[in-house]
């Protein structure tokens, strides 16, 4: 029999990079969409790359030709103050092109849902999961809060953060509650997800099994670095774009992505239910100290921390022991 074909696009992203192994060992052919071909045949030649946009069907069309499956893991945050609609437009246009493709199942990976009117970030990737479940094509949203592993934005915002300010302002909003969840158990969703038997267009909540304040988050990163936890100092008169001020000086996040992610923090993100994880039968997620624990050891793997925010890491370490 051949191989079933999935498009997987956001290919070269964090998520991307982490999701496309299992679906090979689960027996997709993978079809890896990108904007910079060329770029990404140089770094892994031996992928089956194709050019594409989603905002352009012609590509859209071509990239999907013959796929059963799609995930679509595209997010426009930093791309310029139109990104909102620029996202949904986008992928409205996917998924018509699926449909005339014949695709039968979209995946999604979105974002929870605020409380009440939440950032422009997240307000986008409500909309283009509305989108998607609007299309032609049966879809499957998942919905994460903060995802933890080597390569994520939020990890590497909370991670530096942890390592390398031994006092920290402690704004009223890093009192927000959210369910981090490890990439393992993002990419065992996506995956089960694909051939999920349900009736119709759907969107779930995929928590991590723990809820967690952004204190609580800082604390416990440093807990699992073996380092001191930050002095924390009350300050109920920072805003998030003040915050994020700070954030762009002490983490190596780009700017214009972490300012959207720290706007986002301003309240609770919290699931509504755990009833995909029981769908799927996967009861027992990674907790955030050890998915924190495996990104640590992915990122010691790859390369240390240079520069003078290594020398700051290094003595903050030497002054714990």
């Amino acid at each position: 029999m051949s191989q079933r074909m999935i498009l997987l696009t956001g290919a070269t992203g964090f998520v991307g990079r982490a999701v496309r192994p299992s679906l090979e060992a689960n027996g997709w052919r993978v079809r890896c969409m990108t904007r910079n071909v060329e770029m990404a045949r140089l770094r892994e030649p031996n992928i089956d790359w194709i050019q594409g946009d989603v905002s352009d069907r012609e590509s859209c069309a071509r990239a999907v030709e013959g796929c059963e499956a799609a995930l679509y893991l595209v997010h426009g945050i930093g791309e310029g103050e139109d990104y909102h609609a620029r996202e949904v437009a986008a992928a409205t246009t996917f998924s018509s092109a699926a449909g005339a493709a014949g695709v039968e199942r979209i995946v999604y990976l979105g974002g929870v849902a605020p409380s009440s009117r939440g950032s422009s970030h997240l307000r986008s990737r409500i909309d283009v999961g509305r989108a998607l479940r609007s299309g032609p094509v049966t879809t499957i949203e998942l919905r994460a809060s903060m995802i933890v592993g080597h390569g994520s934005l939020s990890w590497l915002i909370v991670r530096d953060l942890a390592a390398r300010l031994p006092v920290m302002v402690l704004p009223r909003w890093l009192r927000s509650r959210t369910e981090p969840v490890a990439i393992d158990d993002v990419v065992l969703a996506l995956v089960r997800a694909i051939d999920l038997e349900i009736d119709g267009s759907a969107w779930f909540d995929i928590p991590g099994p723990e809820a967690m304040s952004g204190q609580d988050i800082l604390e416990e990163t440093a807990h699992v670095m073996e380092i001191k936890h930050p002095r924390v100092l009350p300050v109920p008169l920072l805003t998030p774009r003040l915050s994020s001020l700070w954030v762009r000086f002490v983490t190596r996040a780009q700017w214009s992505i972490a300012r959207e992610v720290v706007i986002g923090l301003t309240e609770d993100l919290l699931s509504q239910d755990e009833r995909f994880w029981k769908l799927i039968e996967h009861p027992q997620r990674l907790t955030f100290a050890q998915a924190a624990h495996r990104a640590l050891l992915a990122e010691e793997s790859v390369a240390p921390v240079r520069g003078v925010w290594g020398f700051v890491e290094r003595a903050v370490k030497r002054r714990a022991r």
